[in-house]
C-alpha cells in the first residue's frame, strides 16, 4: 500500500502518534488548528497543511484524533473538510472517542465517496501514544483493517478487531465509563484518607496491593498525592466521555447511575477551573470541602 498518511489533530494523543508514524518511515501530512503544535514534527519530516482537505488529498490513509463529535464532524465535513478531497478506496480511521451515532453517520458519508472507514479509538494516554504502545479498539471489515494494519502497528502494542463499524466506539465508551467512575471514587476515597488521620502512603499501598488496585489506580493516585495535573487525559474529555456513555447505554436500556454521579464531580471541577488539567485534578473539588448536596443542587 501507499505510505502516504494524513493525521488530523495534534493534541495530547495525536502528536505521539505522528512521531511514531514518522519513525516507521511513513510519508506524513499533518493538520492542526494550531500550527505551532506541528513545528517539531515538521523538523522530523512531516508536511504541515492548513486545511483537512489538503491533508487528505493524496493520502492512502487518513487518521483523525480529535476531542469530540463536533470537532470530528468539522474536520471531516466542514467547508474544507477531509471528505471534500477523499478519493475512492481511501481508508479513513477515526481514532477519536466519539459517539457510535456519529460513527454510523461518518461511515455512510465515507461510503458515498467510495472510501472505507474504521472506527479505531485507543486505550492508553499521552505516555503510551509517545511510546507507540497504544491499543486500538477497531470496528470495521476485515479487508479494510488489513489495509490499515501496517500504519496502526506503528503506533500500537495491540490491535483488537471487535466487529463491525461502531464496535470500537461502543467499547471505548464502556472502557472510559469504568475509568471515569474509578477516578471519581478514588478522589473521594483519597480525600477521606487524608482527612481521617491515616498515613496516606501506607493506606494507598494497601489499596494498590489489594482488590481495588489497578494500573489506573496507581497512576492517578500518584498524580493526586503529588498534585501534578499535567495532562495525560484531560478532565473535560472525561466529562464528555461520561456524557456520551450515558446516552449510548440508554440506547441499550441501561441507566448508568454511577456515570452520572462521576460526571457531576467532573463538571463541577471543570467549572472551578480544572477543565484543561489532568482528570486526576477532580480531587481538588473535594479537597475544597464542597459537599455532595452542593454538587447535586448545581449539576445533578
Amino acid at each position: 500500500m501507499s505510505k502516504d498518511v494524513a493525521l488530523l489533530g495534534l493534541g495530547t494523543m495525536g502528536t505521539g502518534m505522528a512521531e511514531n508514524l514518522l519513525k516507521a518511515g511513513f510519508s506524513l501530512t499533518v493538520y492542526n488548528r494550531t500550527p505551532e503544535k506541528a513545528q517539531a514534527l515538521i523538523g522530523d519530516g512531516a508536511r504541515f497543511v492548513s486545511t483537512p482537505s489538503e491533508a487528505a488529498r493524496d493520502a492512502a490513509v487518513v487518521i483523525s484524533m480529535l476531542a469530540d463529535d463536533a470537532a470530528s464532524r468539522d474536520v471531516w465535513m466542514g467547508s474544507n473538510g477531509a471528505l471534500t478531497t477523499t478519493k475512492k478506496e481511501t481508508i479513513l480511521v477515526e481514532s477519536s472517542t466519539v459517539s457510535p451515532a456519529w460513527i454510523a453517520e461518518l461511515a455512510s458519508l465515507a461510503s458515498r465517496k467510495g472510501a472505507k472507514l474504521l472506527d479505531a479509538p485507543v486505550t492508553g494516554s499521552r505516555v503510551q501514544a509517545k511510546l507507540g504502545q497504544l491499543s486500538f479498539l477497531v470496528g470495521g471489515d476485515d479487508a479494510t483493517l488489513k489495509g490499515a494494519m501496517p500504519i496502526l502497528k506503528a503506533m500500537s502494542k495491540e490491535i483488537i478487531h471487535l466487529g463491525p463499524i461502531g464496535s470500537g466506539a461502543k467499547m471505548k465508551l464502556i472502557n472510559n465509563f469504568l475509568c471515569g467512575v474509578q477516578v471519581a471514587s478514588l478522589a473521594e476515597g483519597l480525600t477521606w484518607i487524608e482527612r481521617s488521620g491515616l498515613n496516606v502512603e501506607k493506606a494507598l499501598a494497601i489499596l494498590k496491593a489489594g482488590a481495588p488496585g489497578s494500573p489506573l489506580f496507581s497512576a492517578v493516585s500518584a498524580r493526586m498525592t503529588e498534585r501534578d495535573y499535567s495532562v495525560n487525559f484531560s478532565l473535560k474529555l472525561m466529562e464528555k466521555d461520561l456524557r456520551y456513555a450515558e446516552v449510548e447505554a440508554a440506547q441499550n436500556h441501561v441507566s448508568l447511575k454511577t456515570a452520572k454521579a462521576a460526571r457531576c464531580l467532573f463538571e463541577m471541577a471543570a467549572a472551578k477551573g480544572f477543565a484543561d488539567k489532568d482528570m486526576s485534578s477532580v480531587i481538588e473539588l473535594l479537597r475544597d470541602k464542597i459537599t455532595p448536596i452542593q454538587i447535586e443542587k448545581q449539576i445533578c
